[in-house]
């Protein structure tokens, strides 16, 4: 199988050609930088987002793309300027793949396109599933409905699209790894009421649901990629804790984080229970179902 992955450089990324080369099947990197890249048997570079390169030239018998494209939404505080990096930068990347589509023949069976469970706003006390609607208007929310929408353009050429809508991803990388160092620190802690929702998955569940996304045609739509098991922000603290052996003590005041973190503290203070109720009908596996061992496998 030939998938093509936009953002591949990215900490999903990486994890997702690691596994589908690991299953000897090629990997096209769609990257502005394809120069400083290694090459090798499985995995190629191809040049994109640059006004004088057509990729679709030199993609030949694709069978899936898998677009992860757009700026962290970690990084930085969320300024107007920040916002509408966060936003154009998957908006333009997800409109090249749709252009990229439309040159290819023949089309690939799938487009697997990333998307956040923010869609479905915040909560502390509704849970939420693929056929929940949303009425929520916050900046994420938007950015994951105006994404999606982009995104569905490449049903009206045939191609099976799923909305990989991923939760709060575990692993050595990301943003997780920033989360830990207060706990590595002995600071670790309750942080605003400890009763906000996290609907998380492990790296490599969420890397595994996007395969499963893509070799199973009878998925399509929106796919919550998140553990059957979300759990409260208190209770997530104290696994930490428990998993590192360290004291979890400190209280950090929600006024506290949004004075340091302006807007972009919702990612901490905020959450919804999210459920993937479409790959558990579909008979997904899970390797980490539970938060203990998710942190073990990731910390120990």
């Amino acid at each position: 199988m030939h998938v093509v992955i936009t953002g591949g450089s990215g900490f999903v990324g990486q994890a997702l050609t690691h596994l589908l080369t690991q299953k000897g099947h090629r990997v096209t990197i769609l990257t502005r930088l394809p120069d400083h890249k290694r090459t090798s048997e499985f995995v190629h570079y191809v040049n994109w987002l640059s006004a004088d390169h057509q990729p679709e030239n030199e993609l030949k018998d694709v069978d899936a793309v898998v677009n992860l494209a757009g700026e962290s939404i970690n990084s930085g505080r969320w300024i107007q300027s920040k916002k509408e990096v966060i936003l154009n930068s998957r908006l333009t990347a997800t409109k090249e793949v749709i252009r990229i589509l439309r040159h290819l023949h023949p089309k690939p069976k799938v487009l697997v396109n990333a998307s956040g469970v923010s869609y479905y706003g915040m909560s502390d006390f509704k849970t939420f599933n693929e056929s929940s609607k949303s009425d929520a208007n916050d900046f994420l929310a938007s950015v994951v409905k105006r994404w999606e929408k982009e995104g569905a353009m490449a049903e009206e050429l045939g191609v099976r699209t799923v909305f990989a809508r991923f939760g709060i991803i575990l692993g050595q990388e990301g943003a997780f790894s920033r989360t830990v160092l207060p706990y590595k620190l002995g600071i670790g802690g309750t942080i605003g009421s400890g009763m906000q929702w996290i609907s998380w998955v492990h790296i490599q569940d969420a890397v595994e649901m996007v395969y499963f996304a893509i070799i199973n045609s009878e998925v399509e739509g929106p796919l919550n990629v998140t553990s059957p098991h979300p759990i409260r922000m208190s209770s997530f603290g104290q696994s930490i804790a428990d998993v590192l052996h360290r004291p979890y003590w400190l209280h950090v005041p929600g006024v506290v984080v949004k004075v340091v973190l302006g807007e972009m503290s919702q990612l901490v203070l905020k959450g919804q229970r999210v459920l993937p109720q479409k790959a558990l009908y579909h008979n997904y596996s899970f390797q980490f179902p539970y938060v203990q061992s998710a942190l073990s496998d990731i910390l120990g």
